[in-house]
């Protein structure tokens, strides 16, 4: 323990690159503490990332950077409003049989005037849905006379008088015996996310971000806009499941991609500025809903916006890092001299030329490793543990706000200008309790707020909705913050694999959820999301930090970042003392770990820092 006093002491003296030629004695700005230094020993020592350097060199956030970003918005977006469609699919209707035959003996009848001639009424005087009087082949006049007393059920289909929206239930006539439900078709929609995760998280690895999105959003043109025509309500249900597998695969691309070009902070604030038009496509939703009379109509103005993205086929750039991976260094070069010349920046050419690969074949990695590899069987449990959890509370919570008989168009833009907030509220949280404990924070408060509304009578429905729509603010965070974090902690070989089975699980949460709550029975939803939540808390401790870390490439790169630091620390032989006294003695190795922990380097100070270490080593 006191040589990594020492160790820290020492470390803290020497001062940063940028200040080399300013008097002795001055310290650095800011200094590692002594756990962030073995993580980074460790890092350097497993992973000498000359990528980083580079992209340091094009930018951290250049103009290049943030057109990236932007370019996620308007699919995002799009993506809300095509999940959560279904929601305005089933407005409630009155059906009555249709009793056109009446109309044959005079057809200047009114419409009252036909049903109360042909439709039996209940007890209470209202006419019954589901019932018509047998048709007779008689005048008016004895129909009027002799009235009408054997009945049928309807034989011409169904008329429905009080609707003022064309929906799916008076288009297909799902009334009557032939009823579905909005959870029913959405749990064909989670279906389609649990496929999508599995497919496109393989293809996502195999052949690519770049082609991956453009798959995803070719999909969603061809079954999201096409939802409008369907002709039948088994149509229906099979667009809805592709549009779910669109969805599920723009998702696991877009999030592979932004991670290995952004860097830091920049790289959450992506996610959570993405996340934020996610929830205003529910805003977005509920505004053509409300405006527009007729469901086709609205698949047809929502799913417009998706044709422009076409543009994506010249503008959108593949990940370096997944190009390097595969062995593609010359697209990996050219793609971050482009970056570079879009920033206004030049990469010096010692820097390219360091660029290699990992290992000395290109790297390989399946979906199998995530059960033969110790570390990553490991992390995947916890994860996945973690997402079964938020889906389950997330979903239980969706359900229950509509119980409640909120009105259906605020239930969804509450909730929905709600999560912009809860989303924002990201940045400030990760400065201050970075990755793992603003996820332990906002997944506890939401997990406690699902509990309580579960537990609570219904009589208190004020309260009941208050504290429903807390919970999904904080779960809106919970989301966010782990998207960012199971990127960062799955290396890039894997990550779009690792980033589907985690999203299947998530999907497996809300099934589950959905259809513990159709037994009617109130203490399942109780038990699961309570059991859930708790294990999910309970693991996530063992959990690595990874703000401020390097992302890990190969499956050899998790491997001493895939356990917490307090094992790490305790695990004193993974520090040697041999290395220990060189990093106190090496000047040129303390600066450089000093300088990870700085804003990023300019071209200039790069290209004399690894001039620096050259010489050192020869």
């Amino acid at each position: 323990m006191a040589k990594k006093k020492s160790l820290k002491i020492e470390f803290k003296s020497h001062p940063h690159p940028r200040n080399l030629h300013q008097q002795d004695g001055a310290e650095s700005p800011r200094c590692c503490s002594l756990d962030m230094l073995l993580q980074r020993l460790r890092a350097i020592d497993a992973q000498d990332d000359k990528l980083a350097n580079i992209m340091d060199v094009v930018g951290e956030f250049g103009t290049f950077q943030r057109r990236l970003v932007a370019l996620s918005f308007i699919p995002n977006l799009l993506s809300s409003f095509f999940m959560f469609a279904d929601i305005f699919m089933f407005a409630p209707q009155k059906p009555y049989c249709n009793t056109s035959w009446i109309l044959a003996g005079d057809r200047n009848l009114s419409e009252a005037e036909q049903m109360n001639m042909t439709l039996p009424r209940a007890p209470n005087g209202s006419f019954l849905t589901c019932l018509m009087y047998v048709p007779v082949d008689w005048d008016l006049d004895s129909v009027i006379q002799f009235d009408l007393n054997h009945t049928d059920s309807c034989q011409n289909g169904w008329i429905y008088p009080e609707s003022k929206r064309r929906s799916l239930i008076n288009e297909f006539d799902l009334v009557c015996g032939n009823e579905t439900s909005n959870e029913i078709v959405y749990t064909v929609f989670l279906a389609g996310l649990l496929t999508g995760a599995v497919i496109f998280g393989f293809i996502t690895d195999k052949l690519g971000r770049y082609p991956t999105i453009l798959l995803s959003l070719l999909e969603l043109a061809i079954f999201g806009f096409g939802t409008a025509f369907v002709s039948s309500f088994n149509q229906y249900i099979f667009f809805r499941f592709c549009v779910s597998q669109a969805v599920m695969g723009y998702t696991i691309g877009s999030s592979a991609l932004l991670t290995e070009w952004l860097m830091g902070m920049h790289r959450a604030h992506a996610f959570i500025l993405g996340h934020c038009f996610f929830s205003m496509g529910a805003v977005f939703l509920t505004g053509l809903a409300y405006s527009l009379p007729h469901w086709r109509l609205m698949f047809l103005v929502g799913g417009t916006p998706v044709f422009p993205l076409i543009c994506y086929i010249w503008i959108l750039p593949e990940s370096p890092r997944w190009l390097i991976m595969k062995g593609k260094l010359e697209e990996a070069k050219k793609m971050l001299c482009y970056a570079a010349a879009v920033n206004k920046k030049t990469i010096p050419l010692s820097l390219l030329d360091k660029l290699q690969l990992p290992g000395k074949k290109v790297a390989s990695a399946s979906i199998l490793d995530f059960y033969s590899n110790r570390y990553l069987r490991k992390l995947t449990l916890v994860m996945c543990s973690m997402w079964f959890a938020i889906g389950c509370n997330y979903y239980t919570l969706g359900f229950k706000i509509r119980e409640l008989g909120m009105d259906i168009y605020l239930s969804q833009v509450i909730p929905g200008m709600m999560e912009v907030p809860a989303r924002l509220c990201c940045i400030f949280l990760l400065e201050q309790f970075k990755r793992r404990g603003t996820l332990i924070m906002t997944l506890f408060q939401g997990a406690t707020m699902c509990f309580l509304s579960l537990m609570l009578p219904s009589e208190l429905k004020s309260l009941v909705i208050l504290i429903t729509l807390l919970g999904e603010f904080n779960l809106a965070a919970s989301i966010t913050m782990f998207y960012i974090y199971t990127s960062e902690l799955l290396p890039t070989i894997i990550r779009a694999t690792g980033l589907g089975l985690v999203s299947l699980i998530w999907a497996a949460g809300g099934i589950f959820s959905v259809t513990l709550i159709h037994q009617n029975i109130a203490i399942l939803p109780i038990i699961l999301c309570s059991l859930s939540a708790s294990v999910a808390l309970f693991y996530c401790s063992n959990l690595p930090e990874m703000q401020d870390q390097p992302l890990p490439d190969t499956l050899e790169h998790i491997t001493p970042q895939s356990r917490s630091l307090s094992e790490e620390l305790s695990n004193e032989d993974m520090l040697s003392d041999d290395m220990t006294e060189e990093v106190a003695k090496n000047t040129i190795l303390n600066s450089r770990l000093t300088s990870m922990d700085q804003d990023s380097l300019s071209s200039p100070s790069l290209q004399s820092k690894d001039e620096k270490i050259d010489k050192e080593e020869d």
